[in-house]
């Protein structure tokens, strides 16, 4: 068994080298600067039009689709899948790694990752389907069988989901809840896995609408609970925040070699950590998140599309750069024996004293919940493509199931494989992206015209008038 062990752990290294290199790494940036290009800059131009779709959520519309969800409950349902314990611990350590120029590399993965976002949301709409229950179904399974044609790709896609639903979705956040609950409450690991098990049925044999429902509820209030709490770490520290920003700046382009290396490598490092906690984080070039934004009730794939850029712009801009601004200017990221998650809660327990990591835990706890619920769904429609409707039940029960085991048992060799199916998934939907590129910039023209084409239409409408 050792043996086996160590095999799966020599080739699943081998892989995720791969995926989470410098190739996969460059080519996921890559996505987004060609998104970036081809729709002109398309997030600087309408960050108004991005930011200001929170003002739909307080518009009921009188006829919704009846097998669909509103388009902030998808976003919710997103967010809840994307925001998890990488936006608290993840960015801790990536500044023990790669240094504070590892957040800057994370802004700029969010910036281009924003368009690679909107991308896959925008094809996931255009190419959905209704299934037999009436409800709409996609994501990159569909728009690569009904845009590129190809069932093997799709097929593959579907395979790593519903693999990794089970790891980063479900087992490791069952994992670090029932941690998190034992070590700053004392709530026996067996007991945290029944009571999560219990919960998570609950919600997820409601199907899309109950998981909708209940993360358009808690996937608001554990980001600002969060937000609230991060910004008085940063308030209190106020006078540290400059220098802050000032070594995410020189960090960023730091040409000091590391220990025995050549000049340039830690740039290298914190370029490299920075896009690849970025990337994991957001999960844009994924493609995870547009499963559930395909079930949006929405009037065009573009508007939907601006939801799936700001959910990037939400989980990196915003969440993950106050915690990293709360963590440089708290000072401790400095002592090398500090690191990870030790780093995050010392860093709230310099502000909130002993209470801090009290917070920082039922921050975690909320966080790695949400990623549950929300990667149940993904796993759910992944197994309905490959086997269609009588997957459902048979997977929830086991998805349940699999949250109790996953509370109670070791999981480094679970964490490591999920971090690679993770990234695997990454590579059928890249193909997709790239070759579907041109219906993206199509629909995004034919949605957000440009001032050319609006003055255009405008003198079109007028010769019109003129001729009748």
């Amino acid at each position: 068994m050792d043996g086996l062990e160590q095999w799966i752990e020599q080739v699943n290294s081998a892989v995720h080298s791969f995926v989470w290199g410098p190739v996969m790494i460059c080519i996921l940036v890559g996505a987004g600067i060609w998104f970036t290009i081809g729709t002109r800059f398309f997030q600087v131009r309408k960050i108004g039009a991005i930011c200001g779709t929170l003002g739909s959520v307080f518009k009921r519309k009188k006829d919704r689709d009846a097998g669909a969800i509103s388009p902030f409950q998808a976003v919710s349902a997103a967010l809840a899948g994307t925001l998890g314990v990488g936006n608290i611990v993840g960015v801790a350590t990536a500044i023990t790694i790669g240094g504070p120029g590892a957040v800057f590399w994370m802004w700029v993965s969010a910036f281009f990752g924003m368009m690679t976002k909107y991308a896959e949301v925008v094809l996931a709409v255009h190419y959905r389907e209704r299934n037999g229950r009436g409800e709409w179904v996609g994501g990159p399974m569909y728009y690569l069988k009904n845009g590129l044609h190809s069932k093997f790709l799709a097929g593959a896609f579907a395979v790593f989901g519903v693999c990794a639903s089970f790891g980063i979705g479900n087992m490791t956040q069952a994992n670090a809840i029932s941690s998190y609950s034992q070590n700053v409450f004392g709530v026996p690991t067996a007991v945290t896995g029944v009571i999560i098990a219990i919960i998570t049925g609950l919600v997820i044999i409601g199907g899309i609408k109950r998981i909708a429902g209940v993360t358009e509820k808690i996937v608001p209030f554990m980001a600002i609970l969060y937000i609230v709490g991060a910004g008085a770490v940063i308030v209190v520290h106020y006078k540290a925040v400059p220098d802050a920003l000032s070594a995410i700046f020189s960090g960023a382009f730091a040409f000091e070699p590391l220990a025995g290396g050549i000049a340039g490598s830690a740039m290298a490092r914190a370029i490299q950590v920075g896009i690849s906690k970025g990337v994991f984080s957001n999960e844009a070039g994924l493609g995870s998140a547009s499963i559930v934004h395909a079930a949006a009730d929405t009037p065009h794939p573009a508007r939907q599309g601006l939801w799936g850029a700001f959910e990037v712009f939400a989980d990196t801009l915003v969440v993950c750069t106050i915690t990293a601004l709360a963590v440089l200017s708290c000072g401790l990221w400095e002592n090398p024996e500090i690191t990870g998650v030790t780093l995050t809660q010392k860093t709230f327990e310099s502000v909130f004293g002993p209470f801090g990591g009290a917070f920082l835990a039922v921050s975690i706890i909320f966080f790695a919940f949400a990623t549950i619920i929300g990667w149940s769904y993904y796993g759910e429609r992944c197994g309905e493509y490959l086997f269609g409707a009588k997957f459902l039940m048979p997977y929830k029960v086991v998805y349940v199931l699999m949250t109790a085991v996953g509370a109670v048992l070791e999981l480094t060799l679970v964490w490591d494989l999920s971090d690679t199916l993770n990234g695997l998934m990454a590579i059928p939907n890249l193909i997709g992206l790239f070759a579907l590129s041109g219906m993206v910039f199509k629909l995004t023209k034919e949605e957000f015209p440009g001032r050319r084409a609006l003055a255009a239409q405008k003198r079109g409408r007028k010769k019109q008038r003129m001729r009748r």
